[in-house]
């Protein structure tokens, strides 16, 4: 029987960093995916895959709609070929997937394809899916086997009409009429894919806004954004029924005031949440309590009740996120050495992928209000930059929350071009107890969406900024 210093239950980006880590740190490590592919969720059917379509029906919308006023023509009319922009996101997800497994070759990772399930703390079965099966041994072991997509009792997902976010990655076709139920970042993200490539498109969301989790003004701004681009939304709508006649598929619910209204299209995403993963995992028998939302329990250094098994990302409470399940895998893999590392659940960014971008990072101004934190907000228009004006990328804002006594950042919220890419500034910023002073001081190089950050910075100091 092979023995391990760690074993890894899951390859995503959580599993897959941590097996890395443990490894750099010297330990004897095994990784254990139930899939052929490594990667998990995020590279295979998540993160990777629709960040690919969302650049593809992108690149496809500016040809359409805006190559034009940029001074490019166009002979003849602009197609889209679904099939081979289906192969050019199967072709990323290879390409990284593969990247994965060479990183585990690079760290001498010993790779198990099948199913790990406990025997006891120490011994872990993998049913292999040749049928046959093996046991390691492992002084520690961490949990990261991720989540699924959620449903509602009463929805019968067939996988071809009415689907989730894995199938909505490799339709044959563009639909006519795509009803999406959740308005989170997974549904926006996929709805706007699929609007941009001609499909007509209707969210219907429980809750009275879209991505409810956010700052009521990001909600506000992207549903006023994509309203524009004629995506069509349904807040405060309790779906009560969803069902499939041939290639129609009839969704009923009850509107605000109690009213039943009737939604039809040609396919259904399913779009409420994911849940956490442990089918098959067997953790009773290694002592690991589940709690009643099916999450791993783990205290506050990411320890289950089997103080030798660790549990990290979408199994264990808090956001599901891909960059958060990274940063659990590093913490465990140096607790396990011997180190002191932190994590500020606070600092932990979200982002969602549609354009314009949305991205924010600590307090919103929900948030404070109920926690009864004075506070001051300064916010700054994308459409104010010279930037944003020669990208034609003008809607969105940055908003700076700050402490209204010590000025320190409490939160940081944003919509507009590559926003993704700029929350980490405030993240930085945030990580070291900076000002809005502060952030307002640094230069920002000329023209970017950036300076959108130093003058909001600039209006949450003392309402001084300069393009505006």
């Amino acid at each position: 029987m092979n023995q391990y210093d760690v074993a890894v239950i899951g390859s995503g980006p959580g599993g897959y960093v941590a097996a890395i880590r443990c490894a750099q740190l010297g330990m004897k490590t095994a990784i254990i995916e139930k899939y052929s592919t490594l990667g998990g969720t995020c590279l295979n059917v998540g993160c990777i895959p629709s960040k690919a379509l969302l650049d593809s029906s992108h690149h496809y919308e500016d040809a359409v709609k805006h190559f034009e006023e940029h001074g490019i023509e166009i002979p003849g009319e602009v197609k889209v070929n679904l099939e081979k922009m289906i192969g050019r996101k199967q072709a990323v997800v290879d390409q990284t997937t593969k990247g994965i497994q060479f990183l585990m070759d690079k760290n001498k990772i010993d790779v198990y394809e099948g199913l790990g399930s406990f025997v006891d703390a120490t011994h872990i079965a993998i049913q292999k899916n040749d049928g046959s099966s093996e046991q390691i041994e492992a002084k520690n072991t961490i949990i990261a086997t991720g989540s699924k997509p959620s449903s509602l009792p009463f929805i019968n997902i067939d996988k071809e009409r009415i689907i989730t976010s894995t199938e909505a990655l490799k339709l044959k076709e563009v639909p006519k009429h795509m009803i999406i139920i959740g308005g989170g970042v997974i549904g926006l993200e996929l709805g706007q894919v699929y609007k941009r490539l001609g499909a007509d498109v209707s969210v219907v969301e429980f809750m009275d806004r879209i991505i409810p989790g956010m700052d009521g003004s990001l909600s506000k701004e992207l549903q006023k954004v994509l309203k524009k681009q004629k995506m069509k939304f349904y807040t405060s709508h309790k779906v009560k029924s969803v069902e499939r006649k041939g290639d129609e598929i009839i969704i009923k619910a009850d509107n605000k005031k109690g009213e039943e209204v009737e939604f039809k299209g040609d396919y259904c995403l399913v779009s409420v949440g994911r849940r956490p993963y442990t089918d098959g995992l067997n953790a009773e028998a290694a002592g690991v309590k589940i709690n009643e939302r099916g999450q791993v329990e783990v205290n506050d250094h990411l320890q289950t009740s089997a103080p030798n098994i660790y549990a990290i990302g979408d199994v264990i409470r808090g956001a599901m996120l891909a960059h958060k399940a990274e940063e659990e895998g590093t913490l465990v893999a140096e607790t396990l050495a011997g180190q002191k590392p932190h994590i500020d659940y606070n600092l932990i960014p979200g982002v969602v992928y549609t354009w314009p971008e949305v991205a924010a990072v600590g307090k919103t101004e929900e948030e404070l209000k109920e926690a009864g934190v004075k506070y001051k907000a300064g916010q700054f228009p994308m459409r104010a930059l010279g930037r944003a004006r020669a990208s034609m990328d003008i809607d969105g804002f940055v908003k700076i929350l700050a402490d209204a006594e010590t000025d320190e950042v409490l939160g940081v919220h944003m919509v507009g071009a590559r926003v993704a890419d700029l929350i980490t500034e405030a993240v930085t910023a945030m990580e070291f107890r900076a000002s809005a002073e502060d952030i307002s001081r640094m230069s920002h190089a000329h023209p970017t969406y950036a300076e959108a950050v130093k003058e909001a910075a600039l209006a949450a100091t003392d309402n001084r900024p300069i393009h505006i």
